[in-house]
């Protein structure tokens, strides 16, 4: 039954929240809100398996897709939205699937939860293939939507993970990796935009950022295929350039231009001293990884 999900049930220490303080209702929020990172940390076997898996399948051409409805879509949506930019990924490698489309990032589309045949022809419509990844992400681990995109995603043969708040969901049954963060009652009964939100976004955070980081999208602890879209990113791309070669920002920027605005490229012509040609070319040969490019170029000059 729904009300005994955990995510549903009343929260002992938030009884008397009507009563508190504007300050004691903070102090409780931010101290259920630290119990989010120990729960996730309970998880990392399994994030940790559904980052290998989202690896192994955009080695091999694949994407990722984030279903989601309500709070959880819009979380899906949120991380998606961010691989470009800072990955320098297509668009359409991380992909979000929210019941209600584009308008239920601002609107409510609360009904269409329900609705597990909209969700399998939602996925459908993307042109899922078996080479994909599809996480299915729900507080509850139960949401009609999810579950028949994820059904639908088994059907085709897709790899499927599910990211839940609740133990033995629906969700689970049809994953290849189900991650559950058990992160208790809400402060708000049954508010899951706050503890089980924080935790899905935590989570994202993690599976996207280690699966960038093993397929070298960064080096050192800097975002390499950042794209300078705009001025802000055009100023952290010619710092990063700096940082990774050990060269002033007036240099960064020459490189940096040099390159065409190829942040791998000028830290491997900034490092070695070679051009735009052969960078390119070291970096091809290494797969994109910065590190052994530069290792392959040192001494080489410009040849």
């Amino acid at each position: 039954m729904f009300e005994d999900l955990l995510t549903e049930q009343r929260n002992p220490r938030s009884m008397s929240l009507d009563q508190m303080t504007t300050l004691e209702i903070l102090a409780l929020i931010n101290e259920e809100d630290a119990k989010v990172a120990p729960a996730v940390r309970e998880a990392l076997p399994q994030i940790a398996a559904a980052v290998e898996l989202v690896i192994d399948r955009l080695q091999k051409g694949g994407r990722v897709f984030y279903v989601g409805a309500g709070t959880s879509g819009r979380i899906g949506l949120l991380d998606a939205l961010e691989w470009p930019p800072t990955f320098g990924v297509d668009r359409d490698v991380a992909q979000a699937i929210v019941a209600g489309g584009e308008a239920a990032a601002i609107e409510s589309a609360s009904e269409l939860e329900d609705d597990a045949d909209l969700g399998a022809a939602d996925l459908s419509a993307r042109g899922v293939r078996p080479v994909d990844v599809v996480i299915g992400i729900s507080a509850s681990g139960r949401t009609p939507y999810v579950v028949g995109a994820l059904r639908a995603a088994r059907h085709i043969g897709a790899a499927t993970v599910s990211l839940s708040c609740n133990p033995n969901g629906a969700m689970a049954e049809l994953a290849d990796v189900a991650i559950t963060v058990l992160v208790g009652p809400e402060v708000l009964t049954g508010s899951t935009r706050m503890k089980a939100g924080t935790a899905q976004k935590m989570v994202l955070n993690m599976i996207s950022t280690t699966a960038m980081v093993r397929l070298g999208k960064v080096y050192s602890n800097l975002m390499v295929d950042l794209q300078p879209l705009n001025r802000k990113l055009l100023e952290r791309a010619r710092r990063i350039v700096a940082e990774a070669a050990g060269i002033s920002y007036e240099e960064a920027a020459r490189f940096l231009e040099a390159a065409q605005n190829h942040v791998k490229a000028a830290i491997v012509m900034a490092v070695t001293r070679c051009d735009l040609p052969s960078a390119l070319e070291r970096l091809q040969r290494a797969g994109g990884f910065v590190r052994q490019a530069i290792e392959s170029g040192k001494g080489q000059g410009g040849s």
